[in-house]
């Protein structure tokens, strides 16, 4: 079991920035997976957002490519997800979670972010004028 913690949600206006982090707490290292960050807002479903794998390749959902960028630091133990240009529709819980070692991508190479192993608590963002 791989304990995260997200962090660096909050309230932005729309074309604001955001920068997210997921860290490993409890002697937990995140180098041997995949990470992917997901979403949910109220009554909608779950939507993966990105990913990255555990030799730094990444993957983006639509709604997100040109906009957010995700990055890990293994001696830091941390993935970093930025969001530029952010929208209202950005709106909901952010999470994080393990992917074993491959992101899970859809039949036209996008993020699906179907399935994790462990995640966070989530972190709120929220963005409104």
């Amino acid at each position: 079991q791989v304990h995260l913690v997200e962090s660096g949600g909050g309230l932005v206006q729309p074309g604001g920035s955001l920068r997210l982090s997921c860290a490993a707490s409890g002697g937990s290292t995140l180098d041997d997976y995949a990470i992917g960050w997901f979403r949910q807002a109220p009554g909608k479903e779950r939507e993966g957002v990105a990913c990255i794998t555990h030799n730094g390749g990444t993957y983006y959902a639509d709604s997100v490519k040109g906009r957010f960028t995700i990055s890990r630091d293994n001696a830091k133990n941390t993935v970093h997800l930025q969001m530029n240009s952010l929208k209202p529709e950005d709106t909901a819980v952010y999470y994080c979670g393990t992917e074993g070692i491959f992101c899970q991508i859809d039949y036209s190479g996008s993020y699906a972010g179907l399935n994790y192993g462990s995640w966070g608590q989530g972190t709120q963002v929220t963005v409104s004028s």
